[in-house]
């Protein structure tokens, strides 16, 4: 897989919840060309986009923040995990504790609790920027 496209309304804000969780930041650009309001549908588009890379150098995270058609919300603002459709997006880490820790700083809670699955890994959902949910997962030992 390449990369998980994600919409936001505040792309400053995603862009730094992505960057603090040890994502590095490739670029930034206002997208407006006619070949991508053909890809998606539109009769126009234009978006800010952000790229993302995560540490390991094999995935990205694209954000994009759409002016022209607007965003809609078709669901809830924060839909629980059994939502049907795409909403939740996992990262591999060597620190869980620490990762939670440094966004409880950051007034980021828990959804549930920090849960060990059959003593292999430790695991936890997030509320990311737009509601998504972020998952963690360290693998023990």
């Amino acid at each position: 897989m390449e990369n998980v496209g994600i919409v936001v309304e505040d792309l400053p804000g995603a862009i730094e919840f992505f960057t603090e969780l040890g994502l590095e930041l490739e670029g930034q650009a206002t997208v407006d060309q006619d070949w991508a309001a053909r890809v998606c549908g539109f009769d126009e588009l234009r978006c800010d986009i952000a790229m993302l890379r995560t540490p390991d150098g094999d995935g990205h995270v694209e954000l994009m923040s759409y002016h022209t058609p607007t965003a809609i919300r078709t669901g809830p603002a924060n839909a629980p995990a059994n939502t049907l459709g795409l909403h939740r997006v996992l990262f591999a880490v060597e620190d869980i504790e620490g990762v939670v820790a440094g966004l409880r700083s950051r007034g980021v809670e828990l959804l549930g609790e920090l849960t060990s699955i059959e003593g292999a890994y430790l695991f936890c959902y997030v509320r990311g920027p737009e509601g998504i949910i972020v998952a963690f997962a360290e693998k023990l030992g």
